[in-house]
């Protein structure tokens, strides 16, 4: 004689009641998501670490002084130039600004000629990075290295004269410094023939001739050149960190 159970019967009413009586927060899960993104969102973003400061040494204090002697008038320049860059001692280039121009002058003597009595191309080419870094070197200082990157000359017609450099800063030099960071800045340098040699009966009758007009300068040509400066704390941090690591 079998005899047949039935299974019990599970009471859903209750459970369901139960999940429909409990209610789901879900603007108070939505406000949890918008806070942590805007959390995330405000988290600033690492900008570049700055190296901090050490004390300097007897000699980095020498040379900064130094280096700020040679661009404070052309006899120091001079004097400096002679020791360290003496090929512009040689060629007797020379610096001069205003308030809104900066210039260099690059004499007409028989060391900067070619044989045909003009200024030779390697002059004009060799001292426009001169030219250019003696600029950039006047506006940073002396806690700067200043290396030329690229440079880029283009001749446009014979010099038979002083040549004279008129730089135009490409970018804000002033506020590149401001940083503290090393930086790249580009200088585009106008180069122009300031005298024209005369003969001496045409020089007379300038004279003579008041309604006359003295000669406008000729663009003998044009030069870019891009220059990397790099704070002399970073060259000191660097050299640190390799001797810790060796």
């Amino acid at each position: 004689m079998s005899t047949e159970t039935t299974p019990p019967i599970q009471d859903t009413t209750n459970e369901a009641a139960e999940q429909a009586e409990t209610p789901v927060d879900t603007g108070s899960k939505a406000a949890e998501s918008e806070a942590a993104g805007s959390t995330a969102e405000a988290k600033p973003k690492p900008g570049p670490t700055k190296v901090p400061k050490t004390k300097r040494t007897l000699f980095e204090r020498l040379e900064a002084w130094i280096s700020k002697l040679s661009t404070r008038n052309n006899f120091w320049n001079r004097v400096c130039s002679m020791i360290w860059l003496p090929y512009a001692f040689r060629s007797g280039i020379k610096m001069s600004q205003d308030e809104n121009t900066y210039r260099a002058t690059l004499p007409f003597r028989r060391f900067n000629k070619n044989w045909y009595s003009a200024m030779a191309g390697a002059a004009l080419l060799g001292n426009s990075e001169i030219a250019g870094g003696n600029y950039v070197f006047s506006v940073c200082g002396g806690d700067y290295t200043v290396v030329c990157k690229h440079l880029e000359y283009k001749f446009l017609r014979p010099c038979h004269g002083p040549a004279e450099y008129r730089m135009t800063p490409l970018e804000d030099i002033h506020a590149l410094v401001a940083t503290g960071e090393e930086f790249n800045i580009t200088i585009r340098m106008d180069i122009v023939q300031v005298l024209v040699p005369m003969s001496e009966k045409k020089l007379v009758d300038e004279v003579d001739d008041p309604n006359s007009k003295p000669a406008k300068p000729k663009r003998v040509g044009r030069c870019t050149a891009t220059f990397h400066v790099t704070p002399k704390a970073h060259h000191k941090a660097k050299k640190l960190r390799g001797t810790k690591k060796a």
